[in-house]
């Protein structure tokens, strides 16, 4: 069996814990809480889910930092009953949707004081202690009337949490929203043909945007055995789905012919609405992960009058994993983050080109930080062989980049990962700070910076 576990996504083999770790620079006093960040980490390489990037087991990788401190470092697998069962364990209590028992492996987040792994496609999110402990899989009191998202997005102002739910078996996505106190307000159903993957979506202050585009669930995939029975579909239409959060009216328009994994921000202007987004040309060719095309950052606008949509293309690198100051999420804003992700491994790999011959840039250890209003770059690069995970915003001031650009960056040189915190208004200069973590942090997908 071929892996994609390799190089900057080889899973570690077991849990650290650590204490009062060292720091180079000066940790800011304002940040009091935890950087948390998921991804897949198969418990063995011989698993089948070790076929897949998307099916490898969660784990949740933590720092806490309190008064200019690291106090600690946590990775945890997340126990699905298997995983408890394998590590010798006992399941932990909660309900199961559609048989699907999942330990999640897509983003971390916070609601309502309380912790969250989640996942997509029907299995319900794993809430986990302040340590990372597994409490339990979690339905929100039984207020999820089926799986849940990987993607969430609160809306800054009313506190809501707005998520897109979805299940290769259902006729329909919904629209959940869930209350900052963790209870579960609205749950809509929309109708939606052909069952398509919609890994993320988009709110601004009057709609809910819904992406549905020609990835779509494969019978012929799924009785073939393929791990992700999900595939490009010429014969599904593109189209953006603009349901009023107001009324509930959803109007559909047709969209670009492409793939989106992940949202950056979207926001209303006047009779126009504004999608930021990360577009493939194509995805899941054949089934395949990486078939498709490379990432770039483009932006839909959308005219409420005509129904059309026009493509600006922000930025042709490649990358992904966007990400922007959530208190802006839904409203006009300026700077957005992103990381480079060339994929020159499995070139490495083929033996077409060696190593030592590729240069800097071509390696996964670039940030970007995003000026949108000039249409402006500015590239954080790290060194040779430092993967650099997503870029999370965590703000300071009342200014939209005042504040910092957190994320979990592989030092070659010790063997091990580091959390480095970048200020966000001097972009390309030192670290504020930087955390030295005892063991290697796998390339992974999403996290949250949940302050105390």
């Amino acid at each position: 069996m071929t892996t994609p576990y390799k190089d900057g996504f080889a899973p570690v083999s077991e849990e650290i814990t650590a204490f009062d770790l060292e720091v180079t620079g000066r940790i800011p006093a304002e940040l009091n809480g935890r950087y948390l960040r998921n991804g897949p980490n198969p418990l063995s390489l011989d698993d089948p889910s070790a076929g897949h990037l998307f099916l490898g087991e969660g784990m949740v990788h933590g720092v806490r930092l309190r008064d200019g401190r690291a106090e600690w470092y946590r990775n945890r697998w997340v126990r699905s009953a298997a995983v408890a069962q394998r590590l010798g364990e006992q399941p932990r209590p909660g309900p199961v949707h559609a048989g699907m028992d999942f330990a999640a492996n897509t983003h971390v987040i916070g609601v309502g004081g309380r912790t969250f792994a989640t996942v997509e496609a029907g299995a319900l999110p794993y809430e986990l202690g302040y340590e990372l402990d597994t409490v339990g899989a979690c339905d929100f009191g039984g207020g999820l009337p089926g799986g849940y998202a990987a993607h969430t997005h609160a809306d800054p102002v009313t506190g809501e949490l707005h998520a897109l739910a979805y299940y290769w078996g259902w006729d329909h996505h919904q629209h959940v929203v869930i209350d900052a106190k963790g209870q579960v307000t609205q749950v809509r159903d929309i109708p939606i043909p052909d069952a398509p993957m919609v890994h993320d979506f988009a709110i601004t202050e009057r709609f809910v945007v819904i992406y549905d585009l020609p990835v779509t669930f494969s019978m012929e995939h799924a009785q073939a055995g393929t791990l992700l029975p999900y595939a490009w579909n010429e014969a599904h239409a593109a189209r953006i789905g603009l349901l009023s959060r107001e009324s509930g009216d959803l109007r559909w328009v047709e969209a670009p012919s492409c793939w989106v994994f992940h949202t950056l921000n979207a926001y209303d202007d006047g009779d126009t609405v504004v999608v930021d987004v990360v577009s493939y040309p194509k995805g899941f060719v054949d089934a395949r992960l990486d078939a498709g095309g490379p990432p770039t950052l483009d932006r839909w606008r959308i005219d409420l009058t005509t129904g059309r949509v026009g493509q600006t293309r922000l930025d042709d690198r490649t990358q992904e994993f966007p990400r922007m100051d959530e208190r802006r999420t839904g409203l006009p804003y300026r700077y957005g983050y992103t990381a480079t992700t060339r994929e020159l491994h499995d070139v490495v790999g083929r033996g077409e080109v060696e190593l030592e011959d590729l240069p800097d840039e071509a390696f996964d250890n670039t940030l970007i930080k995003h000026d949108l209003e000039r249409g402006t770059q500015e590239s954080r690069r790290f060194g040779r062989g430092a993967y650099v995970g997503e870029p999370v915003f965590v703000g300071a001031g009342e200014a939209e980049d005042d504040g910092y650009v957190i994320s979990y960056v592989n030092n070659p040189a010790r063997g091990a990962a580091d959390l480095v915190i970048l200020p966000a208004q001097d972009f390309t200069g030192e670290p504020v700070a930087t955390v030295h973590l005892p063991a290697r942090v796998p390339l992974g997908f999403h996290g949250s910076w949940i302050a105390d």
